[in-house]
C-alpha cells in the first residue's frame, strides 16, 4: 500500500497536537437553556440530511423529519440552538484547495481550524464540500483520503457524537474528472451524501434538454457506489429541490427542446446551460405554463413549457413530490442511510395557502412509502 504524502501519520498527528495544546476553548452559549449547546450524540434509523444557505427559512422546515442541517451560510446561533432543541445536528461546511493538503501539516493545520471554529459554534459536526478534479492514484487523491480519515479521527475525539460526512457526485466513475478513492473516503467518515443532481453534465452529441436527475440513471449510480463495496448505511441520497429553464432555440420530433451550445470539457454542450431555478420559482413559472405540468416516463420527471415576453419558448425540468418518492421508495427498498436535498431554502414558505402545500407535498416526498 501506497504511503501518505507529506510524511505519513506521524507527523500528521505530532503536528495537531501542537495545533491543539492548550485545547481550543468554546463561546459564551448563544441559547437560553445552556444545555442546547451541548453536542448532539447518537443517530437516528433514517437520516435527513438539509443543506441551509442562510436566513430564517429554516423556520419553516419540517423538523420533525430532519437529523441534520448542513450550515452552508453565515453562522446563525438562532438556527443552532433551534435545531438541538429538536435534537438535530447542526454540521459546517468544511471546503480547501486538494493541492493544499498534499503536506500532512497542512491538513492538520486546516483539520485544526475547522475544529476551533466547530467548537467556537457548537456545532456537531462537519460536512466535507471539496468538488476538485483529482487524478486517480495521485498525491491529491491519497491526501484527500487522509484528510477524511484524519478530520474523523480529530472529530470524534474532541466532540463526542459528532458527525463527518463528505459530498460525492451521484456516481463514482470519475464524473467531471473526480477520481475519488471513494471506498476509502467512505470507509474514513460517518457516511457520504451522493449529490444525484446535474447529473448529465457533459453533452456529447445534441444539446437537447433532460432531466437534472432522471430515475434511472440515479440508481445506476447507487448501484456503481454499491459494486466498490461501500455499505448502503454509508450513503445518504441527494436529491434537487430546484430545476433548469432552457430557452428553446428550435424543436425536433418528439417536441425536444434544442439549447445553445456552451462546450464544456472537451464535450459539445453542457447541461447547466439552462438557468437553474429553485422549486418555489418553477411553481410560480407553471401557472403560465401553455403545455401543463407533463411526466416523462422514461426518465421519471416533470416538465413544462411556457412562453417568456418576446414570445420564445422555454422548457422547464425539475423534480417535484413524485418523482422524489420514487427515489425515497429506492433508498427504503436497498437500506440506504437516508436522503436528503440541495437545498432547504428552495421552497415558498410565504404562508399562502398554495405554498403552504407545495412546501409541504415535498417535505412529504423525502419519507419513503
Amino acid at each position: 500500500m501506497q504511503g501518505l504524502p507529506g510524511g505519513g501519520g506521524a507527523r500528521f498527528w505530532l503536528a495537531l497536537l501542537l495545533l491543539l495544546q492548550p485545547r481550543v476553548g468554546s463561546g459564551a452559549c448563544p441559547c437560553q437553556d445552556p444545555s442546547l449547546c451541548n453536542p448532539i450524540s447518537g443517530s437516528r434509523d433514517f437520516e435527513v440530511f438539509v443543506f441551509d444557505l442562510g436566513g430564517k427559512n429554516w423556520m419553516f422546515y419540517d423538523w420533525s423529519q430532519i437529523t441534520t442541517v448542513a450550515a452552508f451560510g453565515k453562522y446563525d446561533p438562532e438556527l443552532m440552538c433551534h435545531a438541538h432543541s429538536k435534537g438535530s445536528r447542526v454540521v459546517m461546511k468544511g471546503n480547501t484547495s486538494v493541492k493544499k493538503i498534499v503536506k500532512s501539516a497542512v491538513r492538520a493545520a486546516w483539520i485544526s481550524q475547522q475544529m476551533k471554529l466547530a467548537k467556537e459554534q457548537y456545532m456537531d459536526g462537519i460536512n466535507i464540500n471539496i468538488e476538485e478534479e483529482v487524478s486517480k492514484d495521485s498525491d491529491e487523491y491519497f491526501a484527500l483520503t487522509a484528510l477524511v480519515k484524519e478530520t474523523t479521527g480529530v472529530f470524534h475525539k474532541e466532540i463526542p457524537g459528532s458527525q463527518v460526512t463528505f459530498d460525492v457526485p451521484w456516481s463514482p466513475e470519475c464524473i467531471d474528472s473526480k477520481c475519488y478513492n471513494y471506498s476509502g473516503i467512505a470507509d474514513s467518515c460517518d457516511f457520504l451524501f451522493v449529490m444525484s443532481y446535474d447529473e448529465p453534465s457533459q453533452l456529447w452529441s445534441k444539446c437537447t434538454v433532460t432531466g437534472t436527475a432522471p430515475y434511472n440513471q440515479t440508481l445506476t449510480g447507487y448501484d456503481d457506489y454499491l459494486h466498490l463495496g461501500i455499505s448502503p448505511k454509508k450513503l445518504v441520497m441527494g436529491v434537487p429541490w430546484y430545476g433548469y429553464d432552457y430557452l428553446c432555440l428550435y424543436f425536433s420530433e418528439g417536441h425536444i427542446c434544442h439549447f445553445a451550445n456552451v462546450p464544456f470539457r472537451g464535450a459539445q454542450c453542457r447541461f447547466s446551460a439552462g438557468h437553474q431555478i429553485p422549486y418555489r420559482i418553477i411553481m410560480a413559472r407553471a401557472i403560465h405554463s401553455i403545455s401543463g405540468i407533463q411526466w416523462d416516463e422514461e426518465q421519471g420527471v416533470p416538465h413544462f413549457e411556457y412562453k417568456d415576453p418576446q414570445g420564445t419558448i422555454h422548457q422547464v425540468w425539475f423534480d417535484d413530490p413524485r418523482s422524489i418518492s420514487l427515489k425515497a421508495t429506492y433508498v427504503k427498498e436497498r437500506g440506504l442511510r437516508g436522503i436528503g436535498m440541495w437545498n432547504g431554502n428552495c421552497l415558498d414558505y410565504s404562508g399562502r395557502p398554495i405554498a403552504h402545500e407545495q412546501s409541504k407535498a415535498m417535505w412529504k416526498a423525502l419519507k419513503p412509502l
